[in-house]
Formats: C-alpha cells, sequence, structure tokens
C-alpha cells in the first residue's frame, strides 16, 4: 500500500513571518495526521524558520531544488548536504519552471536525483509535457525521455524511494487541470516504464503525484485514481484554509 503525499511547493512566495504563520496553522490543524505525508517545501531563505515551527509533527521538509555537488565553486548555488544540514527529508528536482527559464536537462535531473539518494534525500522528480507536445500527441513520448535520461542509473533499492510527479507544463499555475483520466492515463504509464527500468515489483511501492492546478475541488476526483498516490500543489499550498482542504480531500 504506498502511503499518499500532499507537497506543498510555494515556488518564490513567503518572507519569513508569513511562512511562519501558515506552517504554524498547518502544524496547529494537520500535524497529527499518519496516513499520509504532508511536505512543505518553502523557498531556501525560511527553510530552517520552517523547521523550527513543525518541529514535533508528523509534517516533513522539502526544498524546491539544489545542486548536483556537494561543495564547490557554484555561486549562488545550494548543496544537497546544506539542505540535509537544514533538516530537509525530500526535494524537487527537474520541476517545468527550473527547466524552462534556467535551462534544466533531464541530464542535470539524472545527477541531481543520484546524489540526492547518496545523502539521503528523497527526489521528487517531476516531468511533464507542453501543450504544443500534448496536442500533437506527442505526450507519452516526451514523458518516456524524461523518465529514461532522468531516471538512468539509479539502483532497484534506490528506486523503491523514489517519488514521480507528473506535472503537465500546460496545467502549472494556468487554472487548467488534467482529467482524472488524463492523469490516470500518464502515470500508469510511468508506472510501466518505472516497471521496465526497475522491476514490476519496485515500480508498485514508488509513488507517482499528480501536479498542475490542484485545488480543493479537483483533488478528490484525481485522488481515486488507481496510479495517482498524491499531489505537488502550487498556488493552494500558499494559505492554509485551501492546503487543509487539500489535505483532507
Amino acid at each position: 500500500m504506498r502511503k499518499p503525499i500532499i507537497a506543498g511547493n510555494w515556488k518564490m512566495n513567503k518572507l519569513s513571518p508569513e511562512a511562519v504563520e501558515l506552517a504554524g496553522e498547518l502544524k496547529n490543524k494537520a500535524g497529527g495526521i499518519a496516513d499520509r505525508e504532508i511536505v512543505l517545501c518553502p523557498p531556501f531563505t525560511v527553510l530552517s524558520s520552517v523547521k523550527e515551527v513543525i518541529a514535533g509533527s508528523s509534517i516533513r521538509l522539502g526544498a524546491q531544488n539544489m545542486h548536483w555537488e556537494i561543495s564547490g565553486a557554484y555561486t549562488g548555488e545550494v548543496s544537497p548536504t546544506m539542505l540535509k544540514d537544514i533538516g530537509c527529508d525530500y526535494v524537487i528536482l527537474g520541476h517545468s519552471e527550473r527547466r524552462q527559464y534556467f535551462g534544466e536537462t533531464d541530464e542535470m535531473v539524472n545527477k541531481k536525483t543520484k546524489i540526492a539518494f547518496s545523502i539521503g534525500l528523497i527526489p521528487i522528480v517531476c516531468v511533464g509535457e507542453t501543450l504544443p507536445q500534448r496536442e500533437t500527441g506527442e505526450t507519452l513520448a516526451v514523458i518516456e525521455e524524461q523518465i529514461k535520461a532522468g531516471l538512468s542509473g539509479l539502483t532497484e533499492e534506490e528506486s523503491k524511494g523514489l517519488v514521480v510527479a507528473y506535472e503537465p507544463v500546460w496545467a502549472i499555475g494556468t487554472g487548467k487541470t488534467a482529467t482524472p483520466d488524463q492523469a490516470e492515463e500518464v502515470q500508469r504509464f510511468i508506472r510501466k516504464l518505472l516497471g521496465q527500468m526497475f522491476g514490476k515489483e519496485n515500480a508498485q511501492a514508488i509513488r507517482i503525484l499528480y501536479g498542475g492546478s490542484i485545488n480543493p475541488d479537483n483533488i478528490s476526483a484525481l485522488m481515486s485514481c488507481e496510479n495517482v498516490d498524491g499531489g505537488l500543489v502550487g498556488g493552494a499550498s500558499l494559505k492554509a484554509e485551501s492546503f487543509l482542504k487539500v489535505i483532507g480531500y
């Protein structure tokens, strides 16, 4: 039985007082939930503050990105060991905004994924197609390329701890959401690919999230899909009221 994950990606939002207030509200009302994992992924600048607030609860901390080197001359970057030192359990890798605006490639995502496992961080590896790719029938080919290149070289044992997030680029921040049937089709395909790469039994243990304009109105239908094991939530995670409704689905 795969334990669902509801992860809130705050993106480039929340100054310290706002982050502390939001994390506090979530801890007070959802800090004891045990049947699903709640992960908060705030900006780097407030990771420590949020960690202090959620201490002693079941809520876990994640980062939105990292470099693939432990240390070095990489001005402006944050290393995986820095995240581990702060107390992160998860890290989002390969988000479409990183790919679109900062030129991240599948090769870069692959290096980050490998180093994350090596130091004990759980990677949430994002994949997804653009609107033109979907309209021209390329969705599954794009997903296959991203999965195979981004997860190349992982061991079967590592694969068991992997989290994949299917985020159709056309649904991120647009208000558009894949229908449950669309989400299930792609996520079933992802699990089939993972089975080819890591073995069918291991693939059944991998959690596959859906992301893309998730909100309280659509989360229940999405979570009813066999291969949707949770959500990577954007805008709806920035307010306690809406995020708590998503958590409760």
